[in-house]
């Protein structure tokens, strides 16, 4: 019949082997479920509420809103730089996958490391995330039946979520699109219950001054500006995870449109609802320094209880633990997808295994069991170490940071090749690549420094040691393995010359 016109899983399929992919995983998730996954994956009741209590002695109410609006610019752009590359290149790999479409003649070497990167920052994610949602539910499991809430228990209810967090992803992804598009509804209507009980019933409020000039600084530093800068880590940890709309592309009908959309649209929403979260927090703190130092260990759960009550705390927190739980299991499904993809050009070891998929659900099994497993260690020091979860967040930010600015740079470097998607920023996408290059080298310094003073076992940041480290395994692992064995596939639209695209050795 004529006039019919291939549907846009048809046009999908061969845009994947244009790009030099035969496609396997099931393109089942529409335009909203792909901005959901990052705007889960971002969750503003994950990260504002698990580094509130970093954030009050790190700069305080004024870093804290401030430091929200101007990171959550940055962000944008680097958001809107990235989101230009991803639709040229709608692949489960994304950010290595693009570095080595642009890389040039070094194609191998930008995708390699951006790749370890990338999984660095992604596992990292899950870790803090699902650690995070552990502290809040120790603070619920305190406020309701007592259970004292130390670091064993946590680590404890931390290997229970994390359980969880495999189970659904092992279960489909249609299940995980379900629960992201849930979780959507979820996070906007705990904002705003949140926000409408700590407005409309506390009697007492902070000042509009207080709330934007209070500047406290608990970090044993000295200069203002370093610590007002070390508080821009809650922003930029919770603004991170927004690849993940790139990672779900192979299973997003009209994906060089819905990815790059999605990624804008999820930091969009976040930067509204998380600056009416944290805004709506810090007018409600009743007492600065009961909150700081609160006994359940969280101190959003402290301004619930001085301002609410604690069975009205309970409810919100309920509702607070359900958010992280949706982040962490929408993480979870972005990692596993990385690695899926990282090991399908074996760039892993166990590529092999790790490539599998679930002869039903064409799930990748045993990557999604990777994450996990490595998400569990990451988190192993917090038994220890006091200080260890701001780490965590770290890792994650100095991990998945310079990988967003990898494929950014190299779209820059290669401009006049770049051969823009179906969502392009025009005349505007270098000025913006600038930028974003810029900002991603700003925040990777920021968060490899020193946060607490002084410097010990407990207090010891130990974010850039997770880096170099796993910098140092790619290298051996290159050595080894990945120069006979790596292997990009041979894109019809990439920057690098034709005689590039064969490298595996025999």
């Amino acid at each position: 019949m004529s006039g019919i016109h291939p549907s846009n899983i048809d046009i999908d399929a061969e845009q994947l082997k244009d790009l030099g992919y035969t496609p396997v995983l099931r393109r089942r998730m529409g335009g909203f479920g792909n901005f959901a996954i990052s705007f889960t994956v971002i969750s503003v009741l994950s990260g504002c509420m698990t580094l509130f209590g970093y954030g009050l002695t790190h700069g305080g109410p004024a870093v804290m809103l401030w430091g929200w609006l101007a990171v959550g610019a940055a962000v944008m752009v680097v958001g809107l730089a990235l989101a230009e590359v991803t639709s040229a290149f709608p692949t489960s790999g994304a950010l290595y996958f693009q570095a080595g479409m642009l890389g040039g003649k070094n194609r191998r070497q930008w995708a390699w490391y951006t790749g370890w990167l990338n999984l660095l920052g992604l596992l990292g994610a899950i870790a803090g995330i699902d650690y995070g949602a552990a502290l809040f539910t120790g603070a619920l499991l305190n406020l309701q039946w007592g259970i004292t809430a130390d670091s064993g228990t946590i680590m404890v209810i931390y290997c229970c979520i994390l359980a969880l967090h495999l189970a659904l992803n092992l279960l489909s992804v249609r299940l995980v699109s379900v629960l992201n598009s849930v979780s959507v509804w979820w996070h906007v209507g705990g904002v705003a219950l949140i926000a409408g009980a700590l407005w409309l019933v506390p009697s007492h409020h902070q000042s509009t001054h207080f709330s934007f000039t209070k500047f406290m600084n608990d970090s044993g530093f000295d200069s203002p500006v370093y610590v007002a800068a070390l508080g821009l880590l809650l922003a930029q940890y919770t603004f991170c995870g927004y690849d993940a709309s790139a990672h779900l592309s192979e299973e997003t009908k009209n994906a060089s449109r819905a990815a790059p959309q999605g990624i804008v649209r999820a930091i969009a929403w976040s930067w509204v609802a998380g600056f009416v979260l944290l805004a709506t927090l810090v007018f409600a703190i009743q007492d600065y320094s009961g909150t700081v130092n609160t006994a359940t260990g969280v101190p959003p759960a402290q301004i619930f209880i001085d301002s609410l009550g604690l069975n009205a705390a309970k409810a919100l927190l309920l509702v607070t633990v359900v958010a992280q739980l949706f982040c962490g299991n929408a993480e979870v499904a972005a990692a596993s997808r990385m690695i899926f993809a990282f090991a399908r050009d074996n760039a892993l070891p166990g590529s092999k295994i790790l490539k599998g998929l679930s002869a039903r659900e064409k799930t990748p099994v045993a990557a999604v069991w990777l994450s996990v497993i490595v998400a569990l260690v990451l988190a192993l020091p917090s038994l220890y170490s006091p200080t260890a979860y701001a780490a965590i967040t770290s890792i994650n930010v100095i991990g998945i940071t310079p990988a967003y600015a990898i494929p950014i740079y190299l779209r820059l470097r290669n401009r006049h090749a770049f051969q823009p998607g179906a969502w392009s920023l025009g005349r505007w996408g270098v000025p913006v690549a600038r930028f974003a290059v810029l900002w991603v080298i700003i925040v990777t310094i920021l968060f490899c420094l020193p946060q607490t003073w002084p410097i010990n076992v407990d207090t010891f940041n130990y974010a850039p040691i997770a880096g170099i480290a796993v910098l140092l395994l790619a290298w051996v692992w290159w050595r080894i393995s990945g120069d006979r064995n790596y292997v990009l596939p041979a894109a019809a639209h990439s920057t690098a010359p034709n005689e590039a695209f064969s490298y595996g050795r025999n």
